[in-house]
């Protein structure tokens, strides 16, 4: 029975972590993509003048 209880505990914790990272690290991708793009913001400001 304490086994039964281990593997429900488990199963109820790790799946929602392993979502939790899977997002994270697609929002990190999307991040670095909109910093990057704010860096290259005030070079297109200047040259579109």
């Amino acid at each position: 029975m304490a086994m039964d209880a281990w593997l429900s505990i488990l199963a109820d914790v790790c799946f929602p972590i392993a979502v939790t990272f899977y997002l994270l690290h697609r929002v990190e991708g999307k991040l670095d993509q909109l910093i990057e793009t704010l860096h290259q913001l005030p070079d297109k400001i200047v040259s579109s003048k």
